[in-house]
């Protein structure tokens, strides 16, 4: 093997906007290491790349678990001699009252959304500290940059996320590691099909979800690759930035009005 092929990994690449991170930094020849849980939609996944020219290997990888990612980032890293992007990009979504939700449901959504970045993130951080370079990309979404009710433990893994990974980003400068969270907003992936609502109607939030506008997962992956490249410490598009800045800090009374509306609409898809 090349060892002076760019590569990276991508946690959550079989599909969403992990899947169009691979497919666009393949297209930058870059070789792309996709992982999942998923192995049939990474298998294929790594299939389509390879016909259309690129480099990339599917590996199993569930991120809850410390030593698999520990493990596969390390041969990675061993087999090509160099490690140029990690994305930690796997999670889940889930709706739900805070009274309605178990500590079963809070480890479950902490356990992949936060300390699976945080297991990719210590991983990748110790070879790229020897090697003097490197970038580390977390998702996290514009749920971590302001309230979000009736999704309270999934915009607590994303606060939390926005937090680590802007805090590291200058810690990680003295070492030439470059770290960047990523906050994408209604992007239109199976995050919502797949999402668990816990005591609530998924069907009909998820209907209500996709009658607003939504960004492609290739326009959004587009859009923060080109400033992933210049360092940004927060990646957000501009109206979802705004809107969050807007409502939150300068108009207070609005957002409260708005966030007693979300609570409102959700509590209208209850079960009992």
């Amino acid at each position: 093997m090349d060892k002076y092929v760019r590569t990276t990994i991508v946690t959550g690449g079989a599909s969403g906007i992990g899947r169009a991170i691979c497919k666009q930094l393949a297209e930058k020849n870059v070789y792309v290491i996709i992982t999942d849980i998923s192995a049939q939609q990474g298998e294929e996944l790594a299939s389509e790349i390879i016909s259309q020219g690129g480099q990339a290997r599917f590996i199993f990888m569930n991120v809850t678990d410390a030593n698999e990612v520990q493990s596969v980032i390390h041969e990675v890293f061993e087999e090509f001699g160099r490690l140029d992007y990690v994305f930690n990009n796997a999670g889940i979504s889930m709706y739900g009252e805070f009274y309605h939700m178990g500590l079963e449901d809070w480890n479950k959504i902490v356990n992949i959304n936060l300390w699976g970045v945080i297991y990719g993130t210590r991983a990748a951080y110790s070879i790229m500290k020897k090697q003097g370079f490197g970038h580390i990309v977390n998702t996290a979404s514009v749920a971590g940059l302001g309230p979000t009710p009736m999704v309270t433990a999934y915009a607590t893994t994303k606060h939390a996320i926005v937090g680590f990974t802007t805090s590291l980003h200058y810690e990680a400068e003295t070492y030439g590691i470059k770290v960047t969270t990523i906050c994408p907003g209604h992007v239109d992936t199976a995050i919502y099909d797949n999402g668990h609502a816990i005591n609530l109607d998924k069907n009909k939030i998820n209907r209500s979800v996709k009658q607003r506008k939504m960004m492609s997962a290739e326009t959004f992956a587009a859009y923060a690759l080109k400033r992933i490249e210049k360092n940004v410490p927060l990646i957000c598009p501009l109206p979802f930035r705004k809107t969050m800045d807007v409502f939150f800090q300068l108009f207070p009374n609005a957002h409260r009005k708005m966030m007693r509306m979300v609570c409102r609409v959700i509590r209208e898809t209850q079960l009992d």
